[in-house]
C-alpha cells in the first residue's frame, strides 16, 4: 500500500479499536484502560504496516521493531502498575464533573482525541512502511536507532528505579530524586519523546519523510504541555512534601547532572 492507503487503513483500525475500548470502559466503569492501550495501539499500527505496506523491507521491518518494542514495553508496564488499582484520578474527576454526560464526553475527549493523536504521532511509521525508496539503511538510520535506544533506556530504567523506590516502605511520602530522577523530574516522559525522535530519524530519508516531524513534535508537546508533566506536577506539588525543593534543583524534562545545594 502507498502512504494514503495505509494511512486510511490505520485510521479505520484505530477508530474501531478506540470504539471497542470505549465500550469496554463503560462496562468496566474505568476509562483508565486507554492508558494501557496507548502503547499497544502504536504497536498495532506497526503490525499493519509490516503486513500491508509497500516500503523497503529493511526499513519497514526496522521501524516496526522499534515501534512494537516501545509500545509493548509501555503497555506491559502500565498494566503491571495499574492493574487492580481502580480508575485513575484524572478520569474520576472527569466522571464527577460531567455526571451522566461522562460516557459521551469520554468518547470524544479521551478515546477520540487519543486515537487522533495516535495517528498523527505514527506518521513517521506509516511513511517509512509505505515508501519503497530509498532501499537499504544508512548512517541516519543508525543514528535514529541510537536515539531510540537512549530514549527507551531512560524510560525503562526510570520506571524500574521508581518502582523499586516505591516498594520500600521507608520511602513512603518521600520524593524520588535518585538515579535518573536526579537528572530530570520525568525521565519516563523524556524517554518517550526521545524514542519517537529516533523513530522519526529512521523514517526521515523516505520521500516526504521530513514532513513527518509533526509526529515526534506532537508527542513531545503532549508530554510537556498537556497530558504528562503538567498534570503530574500539579498533583505532586499539592500532596508531596519537599517537592518544591526538588523542582528548584531538578529540570522538569531535559536532563542535566544533579545539582545539590
Amino acid at each position: 500500500m502507498e502512504f494514503l492507503s495505509l494511512l486510511g487503513l490505520c485510521a479505520l483500525a484505530v477508530s474501531l479499536a478506540m470504539l471497542g475500548m470505549w465500550l469496554l470502559s463503560l462496562w468496566l466503569r474505568d476509562a483508565s484502560i486507554i492508558d494501557i492501550f496507548w502503547g499497544l495501539g502504536f504497536a498495532g499500527i506497526a503490525v499493519l504496516g509490516v503486513a500491508f505496506g509497500a516500503g523497503d523491507p529493511a526499513r519497514r521491518g526496522l521501524i516496526a521493531a522499534l515501534t512494537i518494542i516501545w509500545g509493548v514495553r509501555l503497555g506491559a508496564y502500565l498494566f503491571w502498575r495499574n492493574h487492580g488499582t481502580g480508575e485513575d484520578p484524572r478520569y474520576q474527576a472527569m466522571r464527577r464533573r460531567h455526571g451522566d454526560r461522562f460516557a459521551l464526553v469520554s468518547l470524544r475527549n479521551v478515546f477520540g482525541l487519543q486515537g487522533a493523536a495516535m495517528l498523527v504521532v505514527s506518521l513517521p511509521v506509516i511513511a517509512a512502511q509505505s515508501a519503497p525508496t530509498p532501499s537499504g539503511l544508512g548512517l541516519i538510520e543508525i543514528l535514529g536507532c541510537a536515539v531510540w535506544a537512549t530514549g527507551l533506556g531512560f524510560e525503562t530504567f526510570g520506571d524500574l528505579q521508581l518502582a523499586r523506590f516505591k516498594a520500600d516502605p521507608a520511602n513512603a511520602g518521600r520524593v524520588m530524586d535518585r538515579g535518573l530522577w536526579g537528572w530530570t523530574r520525568h525521565p519516563n516522559y523524556f524517554g518517550d519523546s526521545l524514542a519517537w525522535w529516533g523513530i522519526f530519524l529512521v523514517a526521515s530519508p523516505v520521500p516526504g519523510g521530513f514532513a513527518t516531524v509533526v509526529g515526534p513534535a506532537v508527542m513531545t508537546f503532549l508530554l510537556l504541555r498537556i497530558t504528562g508533566v503538567p498534570i503530574l506536577e500539579r498533583r505532586l506539588g499539592r500532596h508531596r512534601p519537599g517537592y518544591a525543593e526538588y523542582v528548584a534543583r531538578t529540570p522538569a524534562f531535559f536532563p542535566r547532572p544533579p545539582r545539590r545545594g
